[in-house]
C-alpha cells in the first residue's frame, strides 16, 4: 500500500495562539497530532513536546527491523512512545511554575503495508472515510463520552451537552497515562482524518463527510474543512492531517522496462 499524506492547522477565529501541533513522516507512515491546554502558552509547550518526542522516538523505534514490521511490536512502540512524552511533560509542568497545569492529547498513528495501528490519548479524533462513509475510529476520553456509554446521553444530545471537553484522560496530567491502541485493516482508496476538537465542535459527522466526498484531492479536503469549521465559529485552533491509501502497484517485468510497456 502507498500513502500520501497533507495537513493544514489554522488558529480560528477566537484564540490568539495555535496550541495545536502535528507532524508526520511520508516515507515511513507516521502521523502523530496533538491538541495541548493550559494558561498563557503552556498548551503549545505541551503539544509540541509530544509530537516532536513521539514522531522522533517512532523513527528510531520503526528503523529497527525487530519493531518495524510486525504490528504487535508497533503498537507497543506508540504505548512507549506516549508514555516517554507523558512523563517529559509532566516533568516540565512540575518543574517550571509557568507550564502548570500544561497537558495535551494525543492521536499518533503509523500505517504499515495494509494496516493502521493508531493510539490516543484524550479528544483529538481519527476518521476512516471508505466508498462514502466517514467512520469515527476513536473514542472520546471525556466526561461525556462516559456518559454517553452509560447510557445517559444519547450521541445528539452529548454533541451539544455543556462540558464536552472535560477530558478523563491526558499527557502530562499523572505519572502514567493508559493508550488506547487498535489496529485497522486499510483498503485502496481509504482516506484517514486525524483532527483536533477545534473541527469536530465545529463541524457534526455529517459535514465532515460531506467536505470529504464533495472534494477530490486532499489539499482541497483540507482547506474546505478548515473553512467550514471557521465559518460555524472557529471558537478554536483548527488542525487536520489526511492519510489516503492507494494500493501499491507491482514492478514492471524486464520487457516491460526495456521497452516501455505499461
Amino acid at each position: 500500500m502507498q500513502y500520501s499524506f497533507y495537513a493544514m492547522s489554522h488558529v480560528g477565529q477566537v484564540r490568539g495562539n495555535n496550541e495545536d501541533a502535528l507532524a508526520f513522516d511520508e516515507a515511513l507512515g507516521i502521523a502523530v497530532l496533538a491538541d495541548g491546554m493550559g494558561g498563557y502558552n503552556a498548551g503549545e509547550v505541551a503539544s509540541g513536546m509530544a509530537v516532536a518526542s513521539i514522531k522522533s522516538e517512532l523513527l528510531s523505534w520503526l528503523g529497527t527491523e525487530a519493531h518495524g514490521s510486525n504490528p504487535a511490536e508497533i503498537a507497543r512502540g506508540i504505548a512507549l512512545c506516549v508514555g516517554r512524552a507523558n512523563h517529559s511533560i509532566l516533568y516540565a509542568a512540575k518543574s517550571n511554575p509557568q507550564y502548570a497545569g500544561m497537558g495535551t492529547t494525543i492521536v499518533a498513528g503509523v500505517f504499515k503495508n495494509n494496516c493502521l495501528i493508531l493510539g490516543h490519548v484524550g479528544d483529538s479524533r481519527g476518521y476512516r472515510w471508505r466508498d462514502g462513509v466517514l467512520a469515527q475510529i476513536t473514542r472520546d476520553h471525556s466526561l461525556l463520552q462516559e456518559r454517553v456509554d452509560a447510557g445517559l446521553l444519547t450521541p445528539e444530545q452529548a454533541a451539544v451537552a455543556p462540558g464536552r471537553n472535560l477530558l478523563t484522560r491526558a499527557l502530562g496530567v499523572e505519572d502514567g497515562v493508559q493508550v488506547e491502541l487498535h489496529e485497522h485493516e486499510v483498503l485502496d482508496g481509504d482516506v484517514y482524518l486525524m483532527c483536533s476538537d477545534g473541527l469536530t465542535d465545529m463541524l457534526s459527522d455529517v459535514e465532515i463527510a460531506n467536505a470529504m466526498g464533495l472534494c477530490a484531492v486532499l489539499p482541497e479536503i483540507a482547506l474546505d474543512l478548515v473553512a467550514k469549521a471557521n465559518a460555524a465559529g472557529g471558537r478554536d485552533n483548527i488542525t487536520v492531517l489526511l492519510v489516503r491509501a492507494r494500493a501499491a502497484k507491482g514492478k514492471p517485468g524486464l520487457m516491460s522496462r526495456l521497452f516501455g510497456g505499461p
